[in-house]
């Protein structure tokens, strides 16, 4: 007997389900609206094969607004599967990102922030059948809201350990010496008082930190330039990384939503704006950030040299921020 979508999310109140059922709605609304301003017959077509909740909502140890400390609650984090990789372009999805932001903040539809990833039904089997954690864990834990029959899901393989150790160190190699580059760029530009520059070179670096330590801690990094996202996944999988940004002040918020918004108002817009103490107060909380990751990403090889296990998603012991 197959079991309905009520009794999969019964772990949940009733205004969570509903909060789900609409944007469920919205994200096939919104993909359909975009494929009809596609002039190509290769953008029309696509289909949305499945969507997959996971996170603390799928496992049930969300935290309400005003149940942890500062802006601590926790989010959707959702899994869209479409039918092949054209679909899965970030141009298909702007409007329901979008759209999601402002139901949250100037409609009040929402009362709980979504973050979702794209993924091709192709590409999600082959990430299964190389067995990276990420998708192995949505694979196993993550509850359907919605799935076309008859496309049943690869089964995970074991992750070579060797392959996985090479990959994460590939990664880390990569990544971390590049953010250290364009901090110094950004640090460079403070003192010949170019603040927009500066303030773009600032969300590069922090945008390659959270790259490198979600591909060094799973495998995977969301193809996201949205600082907002990256760090929801990166202290998901890193709880230690919730305290590098207070929340604690609007002083606080607004240069983290200044520093969001850098990597294309900070080039493309005559209105960005940033002051010195921003800027200031930006590089002082980069520089913890930095320290953290170099401490996450060492302690993640060190176990490799250790063990010599195969990586796994780390689980946490919070909610999805």
């Amino acid at each position: 007997m197959s079991v309905t979508l009520a009794e999969r999310l019964g772990h949940l109140p009733e205004n969570r389900r509903r909060e789900l059922e609409r944007i469920a709605r919205i994200l096939f609304d919104e993909f359909e609206d975009a494929q009809k301003s596609k002039l190509s017959d290769r953008e029309k077509g696509g289909r949305i094969l499945k969507l997959v909740l996971f996170g603390s909502y799928a496992r049930g140890d969300w935290v309400e607004e005003g149940e942890g400390e500062g802006d601590d609650r926790s989010e959707y984090n959702l899994l869209v599967v479409v039918t092949t990789e054209t679909f899965a372009d970030p141009r298909f999805w702007y409007w329901a990102a979008d759209r999601f932001l402002r139901e949250l903040t100037v409609t009040g539809h929402l009362a709980t922030p979504v973050n979702f990833i794209v993924h091709s039904i192709t590409d999600l089997n082959n990430q299964l059948a190389h067995g990276r954690p990420f998708f192995v864990d949505i694979a196993r834990d993550g509850i359907p809201l919605y799935e076309t029959p008859g496309l049943p899901l690869a089964k995970p393989k074991p992750l070579d350990p060797d392959a996985a150790k090479a990959e994460v160190r590939r990664h880390f190699d990569h990544w971390f010496p590049s953010a250290t580059h364009r901090f110094e760029l950004a640090k460079e530009a403070m003192g010949r008082g170019y603040g927009k520059e500066a303030a773009f070179d600032l969300h590069q670096t922090v945008e390659r930190l959270y790259h490198g330590t979600l591909l060094v801690l799973t495998l995977h990094s969301p193809k996201s330039h949205r600082l907002t996202c990256l760090r929801s996944h990166a202290e998901r999988v890193a709880p230690l990384l919730t305290a590098v940004w207070p929340c604690d002040s609007g002083f606080a918020r607004q240069c983290f939503a200044r520093l969001d918004r850098a990597y294309v108002e900070a080039r493309y817009s005559h209105h960005y704006e940033i002051t010195d103490e921003e800027l200031a107060w930006l590089v002082e909380r980069v520089t913890v950030l930095q320290e953290a990751v170099a401490a996450i990403c060492a302690a993640r090889l060190n176990g490799f040299d250790r063990a010599g296990t195969q990586i796994t998603e780390p689980r946490r012991d919070r909610q999805d921020t």
